[in-house]
């Protein structure tokens, strides 16, 4: 069972996991003074989403709820924000790996033109907005008292499956 103080704990990792994506997909154009920093850049920002798809998961695995069986009422309940943290991870990787690709022989200061890697860049922005949205909204409902302990609600739920 998840404790306030660890509830609180794990919650500020997460916040300082969204925190680092934001600043990092907000400032990571400014500072593209090298191309091994921008690289790098790139690889927190995928390990840091990478840690935050991790937390979730073990928030997940660590209710009652999911110890009680019904891990198909939190896969119910949260399947849209589980969808977003793999399309965002997914997106992100595809626009790093298709940035350092056009950016590795150019200059440093050099623009992307690109069409394709414009729309690509647009729809990555657009899809973190949502993430983020339903990433925190997700990390507030694992709070939730009842998603840890054994309750009315939880044997309705229980009878449901059944």
């Amino acid at each position: 069972m998840l404790q306030v103080s660890q509830y609180r704990n794990v919650l500020y990792l997460q916040y300082l996991l969204l925190f680092v994506d934001l600043f990092i997909n907000a400032f990571a154009e400014l500072l593209k003074i090298n191309n091994v920093i921008q690289l790098v850049l790139f690889i927190v920002q995928d390990v840091c989403l990478i840690f935050a798809t991790i937390v979730i998961f073990l928030m997940f695995f660590n209710t009652y709820v999911f110890q009680a069986g019904l891990v198909g009422y939190l896969v119910n309940k949260f399947k849209f924000t589980v969808l977003i943290l793999f399309v965002y991870l997914a997106m992100c990787i595809s626009l790093h790996i298709w940035t350092m690709t056009l950016r590795w022989d150019q200059s440093e200061t050099a623009f992307i033109w690109n069409p394709g890697y414009q729309a690509l860049y647009s729809l990555q922005r657009i899809v973190a907005v949502f993430y983020y949205y339903y990433y925190k909204r997700t990390a507030l409902r694992l709070g939730d008292p009842r998603f840890y302990k054994d309750s009315d609600w939880l044997r309705e739920q229980f009878e449901k499956v059944r």
